[in-house]
């Protein structure tokens, strides 16, 4: 199995608090200016690899989702659900750090976990059994000087403006088609 590790870069607290209130700011000028601005289309392109493996591509990054060997794939990258788990607890991260900003609540150590469990007979053609995910827990490990309930106050926040949340959580539209 090969492992992919890239960092993101070391800042200070007073670093990231300058960072985030200054997009705040910015985002809040913006949609004072026209609320149109508030709609943003994200994008990603992929293209089949290997035995199912996807060559993705969204923005300025590229990254390999692939099965593991079970089913069908290399192991070359972490498979599609765990991708998925793992945006949503990075867009956790954000609205963690964004909301505890706002609050004026201190995050001294922040790690979150994801599981969720997949009955693959949906996978395989079972049309009584759901593809997807039965469900998802999310633990949120948290630490710094504030009380329990201000952090408890800080989760429901963020469950309730986390993107990624809201993907897993409500049904979103999806529509396919064949190109051309």
């Amino acid at each position: 199995m090969t492992t992919t590790t890239a960092s993101a870069a070391a800042i200070t607290a007073a670093e990231r608090a300058a960072r985030l209130e200054g997009a705040e700011q910015a985002w809040g000028e913006r949609l004072a200016a026209d609320e149109g601005a508030a709609r943003l289309v994200f994008a990603a392109s992929g293209a089949a690899e290997g035995a199912v493996a996807t060559r993705i591509r969204a923005g300025r990054h590229e990254w390999l989702i692939d099965e593991p060997a079970g089913l069908a794939g290399d192991d070359a990258g972490t498979s599609p659900v765990e991708a998925a788990l793992g945006a949503l607890l990075a867009c956790q991260t954000v609205v963690y750090r964004l909301y505890a900003q706002r609050l004026g609540l201190s995050i001294d150590r922040l790690e979150l976990r994801a599981e969720g469990e997949l009955d693959v007979r949906g996978l395989f053609g079972a049309d009584d059994v759901r593809a997807g995910f039965a469900g998802v827990e999310v633990v949120i490990d948290i630490d710094g000087p504030d009380a329990r309930e201000d952090y408890e106050r800080l989760r429901a926040v963020v469950d309730a403006h986390c993107p990624v949340h809201d993907l897993f959580s409500n049904p979103t539209p999806v529509t396919t088609r064949l190109a051309g």
